[in-house]
């Protein structure tokens, strides 16, 4: 589908009287990040939409990515929204996925039922620089992990990686803090964390939660950043419970 002037790749599953819920992946993923969600999530009878953002997967590449705003990413989703005539929607976010389900829940209040995060950031701590300095190591001297993220990503495998790193390394990425933007967002939240995650403390998932009107916070003890495919069916039976009460199924 043509978004903004670029191709995005994008996915439906479900019925489509269901009610809607988009999957937005994390800053190095694909849709392929949601493979153990999304037959779940269409088997319980919601509608799901989850996307290649612009520059990622089979999407068209993008020459930089607007870190810590996501303005471009949050204009894709409201094209997407509005194509699909899909409001109000629940969002499903990680890491970066999750920051930009939270800034379009506080552009949006109206427009976001419910709102799950998973890894999401609002602010840089010591650790997650510690983490993205760990994953560059890792993309240029592990040949295994380049060859599955070329495989994710094709052609543009490299400026993917520099991009999002890039982008985390500016000085306004630096100064970046969200937090007072989060008492705009009126819908329920699932705030979720693994307490292991290599890139944040626990103490982060906490303030997010502390900042939102209606907010669940579960910690998973030993849980990693990549929660959602270390244990889907746990996390899967948590995502489809909080959905049950914030936008049940009706026949």
């Amino acid at each position: 589908m043509i978004i903004n002037n670029h191709l995005l790749y994008i996915e439906t599953h479900g019925p489509k009287n269901g009610p809607a819920v988009v999957l937005l992946h994390h800053g190095l993923g694909t849709t392929r990040a949601w493979r153990k969600q999304i037959p779940a999530l269409a088997k319980a009878g919601y509608r799901v939409i989850v996307y290649d953002r612009w520059g990622y997967g089979q999407s068209d590449a993008r020459p930089y990515l607007e870190v810590p705003s996501f303005r471009d990413d949050l204009a894709d989703l409201d094209a997407i929204l509005a194509d699909c005539s899909l409001q109000p929607v629940t969002l499903i976010g990680h890491s970066d996925g999750g920051s930009i389900a939270l800034y379009y829940a506080a552009q949006n209040p109206t427009r976001v039922a419910a709102l799950v995060t998973l890894a999401a950031h609002i602010y840089l701590e010591p650790k997650m620089e510690f983490g993205v300095q760990m994953i560059r190591q890792t993309f240029e001297q592990d040949q295994d992990f380049r060859q599955k993220f070329q495989q994710a990503h094709g052609d543009k495998f490299e400026s993917v990686f520099h991009n999002w790193f890039d982008g985390w390394h500016t000085p306004k990425a630096l100064e970046w803090d969200m937090r007072p933007l989060l008492s705009r967002i009126t819908c329920p939240a699932l705030i979720i964390q693994g307490e292991a995650d290599e890139h944040a403390t626990p103490q982060h998932a906490r303030d997010i939660a502390a900042h939102l009107h209606h907010a669940q916070l579960w910690l998973v003890p030993g849980g990693h950043h990549m929660l959602q495919q270390e244990m889907p069916e746990v996390f899967n039976q948590k995502i489809l419970e909080f959905l049950s009460v914030t936008c049940p199924i009706t026949e």
